[in-house]
């Protein structure tokens, strides 16, 4: 199979960089599996998991709070919001950044339409953080 570099970027560091044979990315639009030769584009990203797969079987899992995805034939750059490795992903962590989100949102009630856009995105990142805990 061929493979492709795949590269994910937080704020803090450079968290992965290597030649993968396909990436599931959680593309705003829902989950998006990338192989070698990918049509070019730009997505956004929503909160949810990437899983890299190389021989193919699953090598590694990282939940992602955000961000955007370059696709390109021969290389997929992440620039994601945050980013946890499934493993190190904690239940009650996730749980009090939903409870937070969710506060939040309701605050942004008789706010501006961006705001609560942008609480509502918090909530479901939120979201499905507490899921990927739980399934980890």
């Amino acid at each position: 199979m061929a493979s492709f570099q795949l590269e994910l970027v937080s704020p803090e560091k450079l968290l992965l960089s290597r030649k993968v044979d396909m990436a599931v990315i959680p593309a705003a639009e829902g989950e998006m599996g990338v192989l070698a030769g990918h049509a070019p584009m730009i997505v956004a990203l929503r909160g949810g998991v990437i899983s890299v797969r190389e021989g193919g079987q699953v090598t590694e899992q990282l939940f992602v709070a955000g961000g955007f995805a370059e696709v390109a034939p021969d290389r997929v750059t992440i620039l994601a919001d945050e980013a946890t490795p499934l493993a190190s992903l904690s239940k009650s962590e996730a749980t009090q950044r939903l409870a937070e989100a969710e506060a939040a949102l309701a605050a942004a009630a008789s706010e501006t339409p961006e705001k609560r856009e942008t609480a509502m995105a918090r909530v479901l990142s939120a979201r499905a953080m507490v899921e990927a805990a739980l399934a980890a």
